[in-house]
């Protein structure tokens, strides 16, 4: 088995001018996913304590208008955070390939390319999750007061 030729310095000084966007989309992802687990926790601390209202108290009633929009909630954070975590996953395999084309000396651009939009296409898919998400909790709180 021939071992490919390691690549110049030059090829690996273009690569990893070529992973530095994706690496900041990386963490700002990281950052996101902390901000959703976050609300997230908020939104199931929440439906905890109104599962933990006994039948018999008068607030229940209440309350269970309030179920359903946070369950609704809940199930809105938790596709960002999904969709979020693909993002993460492509942009990671997208430094990889660069990597290991440059390791080989193949053309990748395309590939890159194509990963680094798919990979921004799921994110933008958490954000307008997080904002759907986001719009509920202002409209359930207007309509409280």
């Amino acid at each position: 088995m021939l071992l490919p030729d390691t690549p110049s310095v030059e090829q690996l000084s273009q690569v990893i001018v070529q992973v530095t966007a994706p690496s900041f989309l990386l963490g700002a992802v990281a950052g996101f996913v902390s901000l959703l687990i976050a609300r997230m926790n908020r939104v199931s601390d929440r439906i905890q304590a109104l599962n933990a209202i006994s039948d018999s108290e008068s607030a229940k009633i209440g309350s269970k208008k309030d179920m359903h929009q946070l369950r609704r909630r809940a199930e809105l954070l938790n596709r960002a955070i999904v969709f979020s975590a693909t993002s993460a996953i492509l942009t990671c395999l997208l430094v990889i390939v660069a990597f290991v084309s440059a390791y080989y000396q193949l053309r990748h651009e395309y590939g890159v390319a194509v990963l680094f939009i798919v990979a921004l296409g799921f994110f933008i898919a958490a954000l307008v999750n997080l904002v759907r998400e986001t719009w509920i909790s202002v409209h359930e709180y207007a309509l409280d007061r």
